[in-house]
């Protein structure tokens, strides 16, 4: 039986949350069926299909996205609505102090997608797709969480009819068959792949977050996603942020860019609430949930001010992102973030985030790391 402390404390902040309990869950029997050469060569390949294929399916184009942006703008990404992450700033002297800026390196591009969306002049059903790379300094850093962080961010154009469920749920469906094709793709280019672990199925379960907490109502958040996972290996949980019948949302997910907050109503006639979610898998390797995906239909006019009173954010209002969604001056919207590093780590059965991906790590890691016959990438 848990605490609801327990639940409480597993609201926001994602990793594992100490070294010992790392050392502990990282399989001891690992070896990695690529080598590091081919393991470059897998993931060039891999993130090139992947970029390709949600053009395809989504009518997206590649678009370049800012690593740094203006404090003042309102377009950093906050990640939760606790305050716990926060961007790294820093001030740009600029032309002797005359024309100084503020400035903060990007936790995602997710609002910015946004504005870019009308500055492309993007139609109703076209959309962006970047190659984003950002810095989330308050991360614990564990097996699948570094600082360095690297995400198809993605943002579609869509109709006030389009911000539903069954709009959602199918634009859902059609980044998992990107994701299931390119497992595929990788494993014709690197039959080895193929050895030992079983594939991520062919379907995702979707699933209300109240439904999750049904099932398992003393679980935290983390137990009851790994869970749930135990019976279906891949699943999209619906209705991240609005606040379950225990007290607690599933996670505290931020109030200005996923609505989570609109009614919906579940296959069977029940009431539930939000037009976003998270793509989680089970990672065979780690033995452990892992989250690919977060996405939803944006805020309109109407919930983001709702999301900001619940909050208690209402502040947010005085900045320019904000006030262009209030007038209404952005397009309606869908999107999401794909961890590139994530799902790639998924595709090519590692145990690692930074067999894939090169970042810092504390030494306490890489030597737990090392011991267990993973070699992280420096």
């Amino acid at each position: 039986m848990f605490a609801k402390m327990d639940k409480k404390a597993d609201l926001a902040g994602p990793g594992i949350g100490n070294y010992t309990e790392i050392e502990r869950v990282l399989p001891d029997d690992y070896e990695s069926l690529l080598d590091p050469k081919d393991t470059q060569k897998a993931i060039t390949a891999v993130k090139r299909f992947i970029e390709d294929g949600l053009c395809d399916a989504l009518n997206l184009i590649r678009v370049e996205v800012p690593l740094i942006v203006d404090v003042e703008s309102g377009v950093n990404d906050y990640l939760d609505r606790d305050g716990s992450r926060t961007p790294v700033q820093f001030h740009i002297k600029n032309d002797n102090e005359l024309h100084p800026v503020e400035a903060q390196v990007v936790q995602a591009a997710t609002k910015w997608k946004r504005v870019a969306l009308r500055q492309f002049g993007m139609d109703i059903g076209e959309g962006l797709v970047t190659d984003m790379r950002a810095v989330r300094k308050d991360y614990f850093l564990d097996h699948d969480h570094s600082a360095y962080v690297d995400q198809w961010d993605w943002e579609k154009a869509i109709s006030a009819a389009d911000r539903n469920l069954d709009y959602l749920t199918d634009t859902v469906k059609k980044i998992w068959k990107v994701i299931k094709n390119a497992e595929l793709y990788a494993q014709d280019l690197f039959p080895n792949l193929k050895t030992k672990y079983p594939n991520l199925p062919d379907e995702l379960t979707f699933i209300h977050a109240e439904d999750i907490l049904e099932k398992y109502p003393d679980l935290p958040r983390k137990q009851r996603e790994t869970a749930i996972l135990q019976e279906y290996p891949a699943v999209f949980i619906y209705g991240i942020g609005w606040t379950l019948a225990d007290g607690y949302p599933h996670e505290l997910r931020a109030a200005d860019y996923d609505d989570w907050v609109t009614p919906t109503t579940s296959k069977d006639g029940r009431p539930m609430h939000g037009l976003n979610g998270d793509i989680l898998v089970w990672n065979p390797v780690t033995k452990r949930r892992h989250e690919l995906s977060s996405m939803g239909v944006r805020v309109n006019s109407e919930t983001l001010l709702q999301q900001l009173e619940m909050t208690n954010q209402t502040d947010f209002l005085k900045l320019p992102y904000h006030q262009m969604v209030v007038r209404n001056e952005l397009p309606l919207s869908i999107g999401g973030g794909i961890g590139q590093s994530r799902t790639v780590m998924s595709l090519l059965k590692k145990a690692h985030l930074g067999e894939v991906s090169v970042t810092v790590w504390p030494k306490v890691l890489k030597e737990i790391c090392a011991g267990k016959g993973i070699y992280v990438l420096e």
